[in-house]
Protein backbone atom coordinates (compact mmCIF):
# COMPACT_ATOMS: atom_id res chain seq x y z
CA UNK A 1 0.00 0.00 0.00
CA UNK A 2 1.72 3.52 -1.19
CA UNK A 3 1.65 6.15 1.83
CA UNK A 4 0.31 9.68 0.45
CA UNK A 5 2.30 12.68 0.78
CA UNK A 6 0.92 13.97 3.40
CA UNK A 7 -0.14 11.23 5.49
CA UNK A 8 1.09 10.18 8.65
CA UNK A 9 2.70 7.33 9.56
CA UNK A 10 -0.61 5.97 12.18
CA UNK A 11 -2.99 6.99 8.84
CA UNK A 12 -0.15 4.72 6.65
CA UNK A 13 -0.68 2.04 9.27
CA UNK A 14 -4.54 2.37 9.47
CA UNK A 15 -4.95 2.23 5.91
CA UNK A 16 -2.44 -1.42 5.89
CA UNK A 17 -4.37 -2.79 8.66
CA UNK A 18 -8.00 -1.92 6.97
CA UNK A 19 -6.49 -3.18 3.71
CA UNK A 20 -5.87 -6.06 5.21
CA UNK A 21 -9.08 -6.78 7.42
CA UNK A 22 -10.81 -6.98 4.48
CA UNK A 23 -9.27 -9.60 3.12
CA UNK A 24 -8.82 -11.40 6.40
CA UNK A 25 -12.39 -11.06 7.06
CA UNK A 26 -13.50 -12.50 3.50
CA UNK A 27 -10.71 -15.23 4.06
CA UNK A 28 -13.24 -16.11 7.44
CA UNK A 29 -16.45 -15.73 5.47
CA UNK A 30 -15.22 -18.39 2.88
CA UNK A 31 -13.88 -20.44 5.52
CA UNK A 32 -16.86 -21.17 7.06
CA UNK A 33 -18.30 -22.31 3.71
CA UNK A 34 -21.75 -20.26 4.12
CA UNK A 35 -21.91 -19.31 0.29
CA UNK A 36 -20.56 -21.26 -2.52
CA UNK A 37 -17.42 -21.67 -3.72
CA UNK A 38 -18.40 -20.25 -6.33
CA UNK A 39 -19.22 -16.62 -4.89
CA UNK A 40 -15.40 -16.36 -4.71
CA UNK A 41 -12.43 -15.72 -6.61
CA UNK A 42 -8.59 -16.49 -5.76
CA UNK A 43 -6.49 -13.41 -6.01
CA UNK A 44 -3.05 -12.47 -4.55
CA UNK A 45 -2.40 -10.85 -1.58
CA UNK A 46 0.98 -9.89 0.12
CA UNK A 47 1.98 -12.50 -1.88
CA UNK A 48 -0.56 -15.15 -0.52
CA UNK A 49 -3.50 -16.67 -2.45
CA UNK A 50 -6.78 -15.68 -1.07
CA UNK A 51 -10.41 -15.37 -1.59
CA UNK A 52 -12.39 -12.65 -2.97
CA UNK A 53 -15.86 -12.41 -2.90
CA UNK A 54 -17.12 -11.73 -6.10
CA UNK A 55 -20.74 -11.32 -5.46
CA UNK A 56 -21.19 -6.93 -5.41
CA UNK A 57 -23.18 -6.66 -2.31
CA UNK A 58 -20.86 -9.07 -0.26
CA UNK A 59 -18.05 -7.60 -1.47
CA UNK A 60 -19.48 -4.11 -0.70
CA UNK A 61 -20.64 -4.88 2.86
CA UNK A 62 -17.47 -6.07 3.94
CA UNK A 63 -15.41 -3.17 2.00
CA UNK A 64 -17.75 -0.62 3.09
CA UNK A 65 -17.78 -1.94 7.38
CA UNK A 66 -14.14 -2.10 7.06
CA UNK A 67 -12.96 1.19 5.71
CA UNK A 68 -15.85 2.34 7.46
CA UNK A 69 -13.17 2.17 10.30
CA UNK A 70 -10.32 3.75 9.42
CA UNK A 71 -10.36 7.49 10.93
CA UNK A 72 -11.07 5.53 14.19
CA UNK A 73 -8.44 2.56 13.98
CA UNK A 74 -5.90 5.74 12.97
CA UNK A 75 -7.13 7.63 16.19
CA UNK A 76 -6.97 4.30 18.32
CA UNK A 77 -10.41 4.36 19.26
CA UNK A 78 -11.40 0.97 17.88
CA UNK A 79 -10.02 -2.46 20.41
CA UNK A 80 -12.15 -5.42 18.18
CA UNK A 81 -13.14 -6.48 15.43
CA UNK A 82 -15.16 -9.54 15.04
CA UNK A 83 -17.14 -11.53 12.43
CA UNK A 84 -19.88 -13.15 14.40
CA UNK A 85 -21.90 -16.10 13.35
CA UNK A 86 -25.45 -16.46 14.62
CA UNK A 87 -28.08 -19.39 15.00
CA UNK A 88 -31.28 -18.54 14.09
CA UNK A 89 -32.38 -17.64 17.93
CA UNK A 90 -30.08 -14.80 16.68
CA UNK A 91 -27.50 -16.11 19.71
CA UNK A 92 -23.41 -16.12 18.82
CA UNK A 93 -22.73 -19.47 17.94
CA UNK A 94 -18.86 -18.94 17.00
CA UNK A 95 -16.48 -15.40 17.24
CA UNK A 96 -13.58 -14.87 15.25
CA UNK A 97 -12.07 -11.81 17.09
CA UNK A 98 -9.13 -9.25 15.64
CA UNK A 99 -7.51 -7.46 18.77
CA UNK A 100 -5.70 -4.43 17.79
CA UNK A 101 -3.43 -2.14 18.24
CA UNK A 102 -2.09 0.68 17.46
CA UNK A 103 0.79 2.67 19.36
CA UNK A 104 -0.62 6.39 19.19
CA UNK A 105 2.77 8.24 20.04
CA UNK A 106 4.96 6.43 16.94
CA UNK A 107 6.18 9.37 14.58
CA UNK A 108 8.24 7.69 12.80
CA UNK A 109 8.64 5.82 9.17
CA UNK A 110 7.07 2.15 9.42
CA UNK A 111 8.56 -0.62 7.92
CA UNK A 112 5.98 -2.07 5.46
CA UNK A 113 7.40 -4.60 4.78
CA UNK A 114 7.86 -6.05 8.34
CA UNK A 115 4.33 -4.98 8.97
CA UNK A 116 3.46 -6.97 5.75
CA UNK A 117 5.32 -10.03 6.62
CA UNK A 118 3.56 -10.27 10.09
CA UNK A 119 0.64 -9.82 8.22
CA UNK A 120 0.66 -12.25 5.84
CA UNK A 121 1.55 -15.21 8.50
CA UNK A 122 -2.72 -14.40 9.66
CA UNK A 123 -3.88 -15.03 5.95
CA UNK A 124 -1.33 -18.44 6.15
CA UNK A 125 -2.80 -19.28 9.39
CA UNK A 126 -6.46 -18.74 8.94
CA UNK A 127 -6.45 -20.73 5.55
CA UNK A 128 -5.35 -23.87 7.47
CA UNK A 129 -7.61 -22.83 10.61
CA UNK A 130 -10.96 -25.08 10.05
CA UNK A 131 -10.46 -28.09 12.23
CA UNK A 132 -10.38 -25.10 14.93
CA UNK A 133 -13.96 -24.40 14.23
CA UNK A 134 -17.48 -25.33 14.78
CA UNK A 135 -19.74 -26.55 12.06
CA UNK A 136 -22.15 -23.69 12.16
CA UNK A 137 -26.13 -24.46 12.31
CA UNK A 138 -28.61 -24.13 8.80
CA UNK A 139 -30.58 -21.06 8.13
CA UNK A 140 -27.19 -19.13 10.22
CA UNK A 141 -26.22 -15.44 9.98
CA UNK A 142 -23.20 -13.22 10.08
CA UNK A 143 -22.27 -10.31 10.68
CA UNK A 144 -19.07 -7.56 11.49
CA UNK A 145 -19.09 -5.82 14.74
CA UNK A 146 -16.73 -3.33 16.06
CA UNK A 147 -15.53 -2.70 19.33
CA UNK A 148 -14.51 0.63 20.98
CA UNK A 149 -12.13 1.69 23.98
CA UNK A 150 -14.40 5.04 24.02
CA UNK A 151 -17.35 6.69 21.95
CA UNK A 152 -16.29 8.35 18.86
CA UNK A 153 -17.78 12.08 18.96
CA UNK A 154 -20.97 11.60 16.83
CA UNK A 155 -21.51 15.58 16.37
CA UNK A 156 -18.40 16.31 14.76
CA UNK A 157 -17.75 13.22 12.45
CA UNK A 158 -20.03 12.12 9.53
CA UNK A 159 -17.89 8.93 9.87
CA UNK A 160 -19.89 7.86 12.52
CA UNK A 161 -23.06 7.60 10.51
CA UNK A 162 -21.80 4.17 9.20
CA UNK A 163 -22.19 2.54 12.82
CA UNK A 164 -24.76 1.74 15.26
CA UNK A 165 -25.08 0.12 18.40
CA UNK A 166 -25.81 -3.35 18.49
CA UNK A 167 -28.74 -5.17 20.27
CA UNK A 168 -26.20 -8.28 19.73
CA UNK A 169 -27.15 -10.93 22.24
CA UNK A 170 -24.43 -11.52 24.34
CA UNK A 171 -22.89 -14.92 26.35
CA UNK A 172 -23.82 -15.13 29.69
CA UNK A 173 -20.65 -17.20 30.60
CA UNK A 174 -17.05 -16.08 29.85
CA UNK A 175 -16.21 -17.77 26.43
CA UNK A 176 -13.97 -20.20 25.63
CA UNK A 177 -10.60 -18.59 23.88
CA UNK A 178 -8.73 -20.59 21.09
CA UNK A 179 -5.56 -18.56 19.82
CA UNK A 180 -5.04 -18.70 16.04
CA UNK A 181 -2.25 -15.83 15.57
CA UNK A 182 -0.58 -13.44 17.03
CA UNK A 183 1.59 -10.20 16.47
CA UNK A 184 3.66 -7.19 17.71
CA UNK A 185 5.26 -5.64 15.22
CA UNK A 186 6.03 -1.84 16.67
CA UNK A 187 4.02 0.09 16.23
CA UNK A 188 1.38 -2.43 15.31
CA UNK A 189 -0.30 -5.31 17.55
CA UNK A 190 -2.81 -8.13 16.33
CA UNK A 191 -4.44 -11.61 17.97
CA UNK A 192 -6.71 -13.21 16.25
CA UNK A 193 -8.72 -16.20 18.26
CA UNK A 194 -11.66 -17.60 18.25
CA UNK A 195 -14.27 -17.62 20.89
CA UNK A 196 -17.09 -20.36 21.58
CA UNK A 197 -19.99 -20.79 24.19
CA UNK A 198 -19.15 -22.54 27.53
CA UNK A 199 -20.44 -25.88 28.01
CA UNK A 200 -22.11 -24.05 31.40
CA UNK A 201 -23.49 -21.18 28.96
CA UNK A 202 -27.07 -21.63 29.27
CA UNK A 203 -29.33 -23.09 26.86
CA UNK A 204 -31.99 -20.57 25.06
Amino acid sequence: MERKDNQSPRGHIAGILVEFLEVAITSVVFLKGIYSPGAFERRRYMNVVVQRARHPQLRDYIHSAVSGLLPFIEKGLVERVAVIFFNTDNIPVERFMFKLTVNQSFDSKVEESDLEFSLRSFLIKLSVSQPLTKVLPCDCRWEITAYFRSLPQVRNSKDTELWISTDTKQWQQPPLITPIKSMNSEPLGVQLFLEHPSPSEPKS
